[in-house]
């Protein structure tokens, strides 16, 4: 019963992350997502906030904090992996720059996919060298599905407008069946992290990651803001992917869960926070 839940779970991960690639694909335009990139400073500031800034971060805080090493290889196959399909919906909590946060999202995802196959084995122990078993399930679970739905929306737009909330819909039936899956699983190990430092840790890995997004946006609030929630909410449906299909030992996809829930508990307050005008945070 337990293989077969397992295996469910499995599929229920794979569905949620090409159904909402691809609905990310059918809403987004070509100029939409250059226009945005074209800021050099701005898109230089992004890509050191979450491949040099977010894995460095993750990396140190497994070397300070004594984690179990399953969990310590989850909290650094999370600190490399950028681009979370939410992204937008969190930007808008920030009263980010919507425009902004579109670009950024797929500027992370395909910066995620040539990163996390080349850094993983550099930065735990034990995973394979060569990056096609982890660039694999990245190029046919995500970068496939959006630039379908991107081709979709190009040639068809109102095919696209059509289908989006169906296919949107799909996935997060997906998401909560497989955490709920996932939780459920794994909850005797979940509830087992209390008092590792597990989630202490988690949380401070978002903070830190947050934070250097937030410097490193530009002098504009609606920039930092977009950057600062996008760095530090990371892109969990690539790294269950590659948790699911590459790492055997359980406590990885625990560590993603903790790191998800953990991370949530930061990024709310902060959005709202950052969605208060200057003049407004430091009275």
């Amino acid at each position: 019963m337990g293989e077969a839940l397992d295996t469910v779970a499995r599929l229920a991960v794979l569905v949620f992350v090409v159904a909402s690639m691809a609905g990310a694909g059918l809403g987004l335009t070509t100029a939409a997502v250059v226009a945005p990139l074209r800021r050099g400073r701005l898109v230089a500031g992004s890509l050191v906030a979450n491949f040099v800034i977010a894995p460095a971060v993750a990396y140190g805080l497994t070397r300070v904090v004594p984690l179990v090493e399953a969990h310590a290889a989850g909290l650094i196959l999370l600190g490399g992996a950028a681009g979370a399909p939410f992204l937008p919906r969190l930007a808008a909590a920030a009263r980010g720059d919507a425009a902004f946060a579109v670009g950024l999202m797929l500027l992370l995802m395909v910066g995620s996919v040539a990163f996390l196959p080349l850094a993983l084995p550099l930065m735990i122990p034990g995973v394979e060298a060569d990056p096609w078993p982890l660039l694999r399930p990245l190029l046919l679970t995500m970068l496939l599905p959006i630039a379908a739905g991107m081709a979709v929306r190009r040639w068809t737009p109102a095919k696209a407008a059509l289908v989006r909330p169906v296919v949107e819909r799909v996935a997060t039936v997906f998401m909560v069946s497989a955490v709920l899956l996932l939780a459920g699983l794994n909850a005797g190990p979940m509830l087992g992290t209390f008092g590792s430092g597990a989630t202490l840790t988690a949380m401070a890995f978002v903070a830190g990651a947050a934070l250097a997004g937030y410097a490193l946006g530009g002098p504009a609030r609606e920039t930092r803001a977009v950057l600062g929630v996008g760095t530090g909410q990371r892109n969990v449906a690539a790294a269950l992917v590659i948790a699911t299909q590459n790492f055997t030992d359980p406590g990885v996809v625990v560590m993603l869960l903790v790191a998800t829930f953990a991370g949530l508990a930061v990024l709310l307050p902060a959005a709202r926070v950052w969605a208060r005008p200057a003049a407004e945070v430091g009275q």
